[in-house]
C-alpha cells in the first residue's frame, strides 16, 4: 500500500470520527490502567459494568489495595480470569503506592514492570491517559492492518512497528482508536461489512479476494 493511500484512509476515518478515543470508562490514568487491565479477553462492555460499580467505591490505588483479592473479586467477578486479574489489580496498587507515589508511570518500561501490564496495555495508557503517539496492538487492530494492507505482519510487534513505520505523523495520535473501531463495527472478523465500508475503495482485501 503506498503512502498517498494511507493518507486517504486516515482523513477519512479521521472526518467521520474526529475525536475518537476509548470505549472503557474512566476519569482518571488511574481508573484507565485499571480498566485496561480488566480488559484481558473481555469486552469493554463487560469491564465498563464492573467499574462502573467498582469506581464509586474505589478509584484510587490505597482504596482498591484496601479492598484486598477477595474484597476487589466481589466487583470484578463478572469478568473472565478475575481472580487471577484481581491479584494483578491487588499487587499492582501496592507497586504504585510503594514505588511511584501513587501515581501511574508515563514510561512504558515502568508500566510494563506492574502485573498484568504487557505492552499492549501500557500503549493504551500512554496513547490515551498521557497523549503519547504509540499504537496499542490488538486483536481487531492486527486484523485491519493485514486486511486492508495498511501494516501486514505475522506477529503484534512487527505490525506496530510498521504502523508507528507507515501512519502518517499527523494522525498517529488518534489511529489506534480509529483502528479499533473499524475493526470492532465495520471490518469484523468474520463479516466484514465492506458494502458500508467507508476505505472499501482503497482496501486491498477485497481485491485479494476477487482475483
Amino acid at each position: 500500500m503506498n503512502k498517498a493511500k494511507r493518507y486517504e484512509i486516515f482523513s477519512r476515518l479521521r472526518d467521520d470520527n474526529p475525536h475518537p478515543t476509548t470505549e472503557l470508562n474512566y476519569s482518571t490514568p488511574f481508573e484507565l490502567l485499571i480498566a485496561v487491565i480488566l480488559s484481558a479477553q473481555a469486552t469493554d462492555v463487560g469491564v465498563n459494568k464492573a467499574t462502573d460499580k467498582l469506581f464509586p467505591v474505589a478509584n484510587t490505588p490505597e482504596s482498591i489495595h484496601a479492598l484486598g483479592v477477595e474484597g476487589l473479586s466481589e466487583y470484578i467477578k463478572t469478568i473472565g480470569l478475575f481472580n487471577s486479574k484481581a491479584k494483578n489489580v491487588i499487587e499492582t496498587c501496592r507497586i504504585l503506592i510503594e514505588k511511584h507515589g501513587s501515581q501511574v508511570p508515563e514510561t512504558r518500561e515502568e508500566l510494563e514492570a506492574l502485573p498484568g501490564v504487557g505492552r499492549k496495555t501500557a500503549n493504551v495508557v500512554l496513547n490515551t491517559a498521557f497523549g503519547h503517539p504509540v499504537m496499542a496492538v490488538d486483536t481487531h487492530i492486527f486484523r485491519v492492518s493485514n486486511r486492508t494492507g495498511i501494516a501486514p505482519g505475522k506477529t503484534v510487534l512487527e505490525v506496530e512497528k510498521k504502523l508507528m513505520r507507515h501512519v502518517p505523523r499527523e494522525f498517529l495520535q488518534d489511529a489506534h482508536h480509529w483502528l479499533i473501531l473499524h475493526g470492532r463495527y465495520v471490518c469484523k472478523a468474520r463479516t466484514p461489512q465492506c458494502g458500508s465500508c467507508r476505505i472499501e475503495d482503497l482496501c486491498e482485501y477485497k481485491h485479494k479476494t476477487s482475483d
